[in-house]
């Protein structure tokens, strides 16, 4: 039985590498389909709690994974030697930057030289992980035909960028449509099939490349639009005018104008970070992408305006950063969710502690920081929150009792307009 009818009879293997936020997601989607499904990770701990049942992912309930496991169904292993027994491989690992800003492929070229390993002719691999135009077909695809089968003929290879949003509840990897390019016609029906075989709609575009292409454009354009609106913010703050009145009334017009939110920055694994992949792969080719590179700038900008707009503030009290008590409200990079990548409350503890502050983080998501050593949790409470200097509001908590916080604080900055309707001397706005 070929690759084909194998996927149209769900009689096939699916593996999936990286069982993080796209990849434990993805794995579940395949197996409630009816699709025997093999998660791969290096990361022990992991592999131990998917088979136990216990999700540590907030979009997926160990509920579903219990069951799905209990089955038989899914099941999770870091002998990436399992892949000699599957049909389909999809890569859902990391992509990072470099401290150049340049991109780190490194888990993505470390995966393929693992499936080199084990490639068999019928195998399909899809390459989910974010990257630069040209990943597909210009690095793994060589690395993989290193091995003496061809594509199109022995093997399949397509990409299909990840959309994941953690935490959104109408938007999920079900019912999110997968945009999919392959190296040639057959790959990117195959790997349709496979996403289609789990009702996922699929958009096939003509190559990798479009593929690739497509995710960095949705990202640059949030970074982009962010970037306009934060620099819109600063504008108005030196102007005496309130931005998100601006925003709210501009957002009035039916038509020709989108609302984006100014913010302490940039977080999340994609936004802060795809746009650098294609400034760097347009850099390669000859091509500055200005925007993008200003964007950039600005968004990252954001934590260093927060803590100095904070110090004004602290002076206008006669108090120096240097000593106070400074409260974080927030370190995921939104809300409602226990992410941490590349959120903005980590630069601005950084600069807080830089400059002396003695901070304190409040996350109910969140019961300890990465990277920063002894820095407290907080206990939420009117007395406690009296002692404290200033709250600076990161993200917002629906389980929060602001009106508590506002009455109690002698000093609150609210970087993302949380404390709408609220209205006292102690509160400063973005």
């Amino acid at each position: 039985m070929g690759l084909e009818e194998r996927i149209r009879s769900k009689e096939l293997v699916a593996s999936v590498i990286g069982l993080g936020y796209v990849g434990l997601p993805l794995a579940v989607e395949l197996a409630k389909a009816g699709i025997k499904t093999v998660g791969i990770d290096i990361s022990k701990e992991k592999v131990d709690l998917v088979n136990s049942g216990k999700s540590y992912i907030g979009d997926v309930s160990s509920h579903d994974l219990g069951k799905l496991v209990k089955k038989s169904i899914l099941r999770a292993t870091d002998d990436f030697g399992a892949m000699s027994d599957v049909d389909t491989i999809n890569i859902c690992v990391p992509t990072p930057l470099r401290k150049t800003k340049d991109p780190d492929i490194s888990y993505i070229v470390a995966a393929v030289k693992d499936i080199q390993k084990t490639l068999h002719p019928g195998q399909l691999i899809i390459l989910e992980s974010t990257t630069y135009p040209g990943t597909t077909e210009e690095v793994i695809l060589p690395l993989l035909e290193r091995t003496g089968l061809k594509i199109g003929s022995d093997f399949y290879l397509a990409f299909s960028p990840e959309r994941v949003d953690p935490g959104n509840k109408e938007y999920t990897t079900k019912n999110i449509p997968k945009v999919v390019g392959g190296i040639t016609p057959e790959c990117t029906k195959l790997a349709s099939m496979l996403y289609e075989a789990t009702k996922i709609k699929t958009v096939p575009v003509s190559s990798t490349n479009v593929a690739e292409s497509v995710k960095l454009l949705e990202n640059t354009f949030r970074s982009v639009n962010i970037g306009l609106v934060n620099e819109i913010s600063l504008m108005c703050h030196k102007m005496g005018i309130n931005v998100w009145e601006v925003i709210d009334a501009a957002a009035s017009k039916p038509f020709g104008f989108m609302p984006f939110y100014p913010g302490p920055g940039l977080g999340g694994h994609c936004i802060p970070i795809d746009p650098f992949y294609l400034s760097w792969k347009a850099r390669m080719s000859g091509f500055e992408a200005r925007f993008i590179e200003l964007s950039g700038m600005i968004n990252s900008e954001m934590p260093f305006h927060v803590v100095n707009r904070v110090s004004e503030a602290l002076n206008e009290k006669k108090k120096c950063i240097n000593g106070s008590n400074i409260l974080i409200m927030g370190v995921s990079y939104k809300e409602g969710i226990s992410d941490t990548r590349e959120s903005p409350a980590y630069d601005i503890i950084k600069l807080l502690l830089q400059r002396g502050a003695e901070v304190a983080y409040y996350d109910t998501h969140i019961s300890k920081l990465e990277d920063i050593e002894d820095i407290p949790g907080f206990e939420f409470s009117p007395e406690n929150i009296s002692k404290i200097d200033c709250a600076i509001v990161v993200t917002g908590h629906k389980d929060v009792d602001y009106d508590t916080l506002v009455k109690n604080c002698p000093l609150i900055f609210d970087s993302r307009n949380v404390l709408r309707g609220f209205e006292g001397k102690n509160i400063i706005r973005l």
